[in-house]
């Protein structure tokens, strides 16, 4: 008995001597620090991963809108339809002054108010609305999904601004001078349709010589593979000379499309008057080599939160204008930054039936 007290006090020192060298051997500090290097270490591997898969340099824009309408056409009442289209672009620069452009859209309507009430009631007008005054079959059931609409490359060189690509027309630099915004495709840029020609693809080239003149040119190429500016392509040549100021401008173009079926070339003359007013008064005129005009005449005013546009033109170019003739009137206002809505009505002349239409589109861009 007398030596477990002396043994347990030998122990004890020892014990704890023990339990020193265990706690002293764990530095929760060291420990941790360790732990966050680790940390830091998975995350910028992560951030450089991130970084690389989608550059600083790149930005997107995303859009869809909705039509709801209907086209009434002679005894045929028409019936109400809805389709939408989607479109996002992306945009990408690799000196701070050039630019990749992609464009990709998606859903089962046309371009326009118009075309796209018609893609859902199946309408049978398309004739009514075609440039060239030929009946051209309207598709219908456009599939819903994305589909890649072009892809563009500009860059400055030597003072100038060039373009190239697919999904590209020879008026893509083009100043222009039409303030119209047109709620249907018949009275887009001012009725001067053929600008730009057919080509689905071009090199195009601006100039600005300052004080409000520029200078515009563009070599498009047809869909047949034949060359490029040879006897035998269907290749577009567009010309377009421009002066522009706050008040108004004038812009003349020459297009030369060999895709519309022969050597035919178009004279376009667009015009806008922009006072320091609620409104502003646009005009355009064109003519080929057929002796076939068009005339079209704008009007859009600031009226309370939105603005309204009222416009007349030909349906594209004929010889003879007689019940040949379209009217719109639309309001578009901004319900917020990103979303706008616009009513309106349109009304087809025609030497058969005269169709009547009603159209609401609400667009939202983000």
């Amino acid at each position: 008995m007398l030596v477990a007290p002396a043994t347990l006090g030998l122990l004890a020192p020892m014990s704890a001597t023990a339990n020193e060298v265990t706690i002293n051997d764990f530095n929760a500090a060291e420990e941790i620090a360790v732990t966050n290097s680790r940390v830091d270490g998975l995350e910028a591997r992560f951030n450089n991963l991130e970084a690389g898969s989608f550059s600083e340099t790149t930005s997107a824009s995303f859009g869809t809108t909705f039509y709801v309408g209907s086209i009434n056409e002679g005894a045929d009442d028409g019936i109400t339809t809805f389709t939408y289209d989607y479109s996002m672009d992306l945009s990408t620069s690799f000196t701070g002054e050039d630019s990749l452009s992609v464009a990709i859209i998606g859903g089962n309507a046309s371009t326009t108010a118009v075309d796209a009430i018609m893609d859902g009631s199946m309408a049978s007008i398309s004739d009514t609305l075609d440039v060239d005054g030929e009946e051209v079959a309207l598709e219908v059931g456009t599939p819903d999904y994305l589909a890649l609409d072009g892809i563009a490359y500009t860059f400055p060189l030597g003072g100038f601004t060039v373009t190239a690509g697919d999904g590209t027309g020879v008026d893509d630099l083009n100043s222009g001078a039409c303030a119209y915004s047109a709620f249907t495709d018949t009275l887009s840029n001012c009725g001067t349709p053929s600008i730009g020609g057919s080509a689905d693809s071009a090199v195009a080239a601006s100039y600005d010589f300052g004080n409000g003149f520029t200078a515009a040119g563009g070599i498009g190429f047809g869909t047949e593979a034949a060359g490029v500016l040879t006897a035998e392509d269907s290749s577009t040549v567009g010309l377009e000379l421009a002066y522009t100021t706050d008040v108004y401008g004038v812009a003349v173009a020459y297009t030369d499309d060999d895709e519309t079926g022969g050597d035919t070339s178009f004279y376009s003359i667009q015009a806008a008057y922009t006072p320091d007013a609620p409104y502003s008064v646009s005009a355009g005129y064109e003519f080929d080599d057929d002796d076939a005009d068009s005339l079209f005449l704008g009007l859009t005013s600031e009226i309370g939160p939105g603005s309204l546009s009222l416009g007349a033109s030909t349906q594209g170019l004929a010889a003879d204008h007689q019940d040949n003739y379209m009217y719109e009137l639309a309001y578009s206002y901004d319900v917020n930054d990103g979303m706008t809505v616009t009513p309106g009505v349109f009304m087809i002349e025609d030497a058969d039936d005269n169709a009547f239409g009603m159209v609401v589109t609400t667009s939202f861009s983000f």
